[in-house]
């Protein structure tokens, strides 16, 4: 009879994996915890043994505690493994994962979705949108030649060199944020401002549908020289305001009497006695006729 060794091995072998024990992978503790040791900067980053798991046959994992600051939930995970019929471990990887409650960055976003208004400084370069939906052809060709290296050098000398310009959604959204932004009408200088900037003689207003609302001023005095303001804007340097006059801060003085000087003045001429006249008698007297 043929011998029943191998059989009973692969049985034992199965057994075990049912179970889900592997006493080297699961004793390789103090292995698991140098190369944690080794991987952090500090050896006091790796704390204290969390437990470990078995991911397959002869691979496990033990995780320790991580107390570097700022990384509070986090764990390091050290993947060790054997081969067959072998009694000694040897680590694969070191990572260092989050668990629950762990604080996590922000998910990631490239740098053209993460750039936000103001943010493009001297040299910086914002990447090509062909199909930005603010913009919209400059020209529409109407015929083939046009698509052509002819047809465009006859659309660049009609000062047609543009080949995209704002759209009615980049008008809505330029006016919509000058008008709420800090040249609109809630700004805290246009509510303190005596007049609106619609009616100031350095306000240059804008051509197109944009001009019915916007302008830009050209007041060197003015804070917003230069910017574009809603016509409703305001701010002290008005070219039709002036500075209020107000009461002196200073109390009234009492009066000064001049008691050393004396000041003649002349009296009125007398009437002389031709200009003395009879009163006249009164309606109660009575007048009897000259004998």
């Amino acid at each position: 009879m043929a011998p029943t060794t191998k059989p009973r091995a692969a049985a034992g072998r199965a057994t075990r994996a049912a179970r889900g024990r592997d006493a080297v992978l699961e004793g390789a503790v103090e292995l698991a915890r140098t190369a944690a040791q080794q991987d952090a900067e500090s050896a006091s980053d790796v704390g204290e043994h969390l437990g470990v798991s078995l991911d397959a046959e002869r691979f496990a994992t033990h995780r320790f505690a991580c107390t570097m600051r700022g990384y509070t939930g986090w764990h390091w995970s050290v993947t060790v493994s054997r081969v067959p019929r072998s009694r000694t471990a040897t680590v694969c990887e070191v990572a260092l994962l989050p668990g629950d409650g762990a604080l996590l960055p922000p998910a990631w976003l490239p740098w053209s979705e993460r750039l936000r208004p103001g943010d493009v400084g001297p040299g910086d370069v914002l990447p090509f949108l062909a199909d930005d939906p603010r913009l919209v052809p400059g020209y529409t060709p109407t015929d083939e030649g046009a698509e052509d290296d002819e047809g465009r050098v006859a659309i660049e000398e009609l000062a047609l060199a543009r080949a995209r310009v704002l759209g009615p959604q980049g008008r809505d959204e330029a006016a919509e944020r000058w008008y709420r932004g800090t040249r609109g009408p809630t700004a805290p200088g246009a509510v303190a401002a005596d007049a609106e900037c619609g009616s100031c003689g350095f306000l240059v207003p804008l051509q197109g549908s944009l001009g019915q609302l916007f302008g830009v001023c050209a007041n060197a005095w003015s804070p917003d020289d230069g910017k574009v303001v809603s016509l409703d804007h305001g701010c002290g340097a008005h070219s039709e305001t002036d500075v209020a006059q107000h009461a002196s801060d200073w109390p009234a003085p009492d009066p000064l009497i001049d008691e050393l000087r004396i000041e003649v003045e002349r009296a009125p001429d007398a009437p002389s006695s031709s200009e003395e006249t009879t009163p006249a008698p009164s309606s109660s007297e009575e007048t009897t006729p000259a004998p």
